[in-house]
């Protein structure tokens, strides 16, 4: 169903059962999946592609420009996966050719008001944006992060599985999977226990977790001492590997 103030690029692909309501825009070169709902005046520019069963709803731009002053019209991308809720004034922007030219936005997300996903992140599944929080630039969340309101993140920073970002967070280096960060002092708080628990983490795995975060924040040893020591007991417990390729890779370093 199209309403009929919608305006819809001759060029775009609307899936079947697809509800485009009043005053939307959707632009050429866009992907609209199958059961999608456009609320009102939504506004999705081209090249973008959708997935299925996406809400997007009144004042969201999907697919937009994004805010790089190097940017100079390219014809980037935005990949949306499936059943993802988008509310009142979210913003996503396409990616840029200085990195891999896609921003990409996994599935079953929940993106609250003025929620703001910049060029070039890449998002996994089931995450939680909460309102007003900014994502900068080419950041990477992992699998089922949530965000707290007003927070932000650095550009090129990275958040494991898992781990959860407190209210008005700014977030300067990257955060290890299952980590909890205190919105205030923006400094590690513990793991996201209660997070892992409704997720089905057995109460070994948690404490397995546990034990590792105070090897890395709790124990005198530099990053390289533990990951050393995770290394050495993350065959038996396999959510440890995560922790330990996490840090191999924090490029930014972690927050400590």
């Amino acid at each position: 169903m199209i309403h009929s103030t919608a305006v819809i690029s001759e060029s775009a692909t609307i899936g079947k059962d697809v509800k485009i309501g009043p005053f939307c825009v959707v632009d050429d070169n866009v992907v609209i999946g199958d059961g999608c709902i456009l609320e009102s005046h939504v506004v999705v520019r081209g090249p973008t592609t959708v997935g299925k069963n996406n809400r997007f709803f009144q004042f969201c731009s999907i697919g937009e420009d994004c805010q790089d002053k190097k940017f100079a019209g390219e014809a980037t991308e935005l990949v949306i996966g499936d059943n993802n809720v988008f509310r009142e004034g979210s913003t996503v922007h396409r990616g840029t050719i200085q990195d891999e030219g896609i921003t990409r936005v996994g599935s079953n997300n929940l993106f609250m008001i003025n929620a703001h996903v910049a060029h070039d992140c890449v998002l996994g599944d089931n995450i939680i944006l909460a309102n007003n929080v900014s994502l900068a630039g080419h950041v990477t969340l992992g699998d089922h992060v949530i965000f707290g309101g007003g927070a932000a993140i650095h550009q090129f920073g990275k958040v494991g599985d898992h781990a959860f970002v407190g209210a008005g967070a700014i977030v300067l280096r990257d955060v290890p999977p299952y980590v909890m960060v205190n919105g205030q002092k923006n400094v590690p708080a513990g793991i996201n226990s209660e997070g892992l628990k409704r997720r089905g983490f057995s109460s070994g795995a948690v404490m397995a977790i546990k034990r590792a975060y105070r090897t890395i924040y709790r124990s005198n040893n530099t990053v390289e001492e533990a990951i050393e020591k995770l290394t050495q007991v993350q065959d038996t417990h396999p959510e440890i590997a995560r922790l330990v390729d996490f840090l191999q890779t924090a490029e930014r370093g972690i927050i400590r």
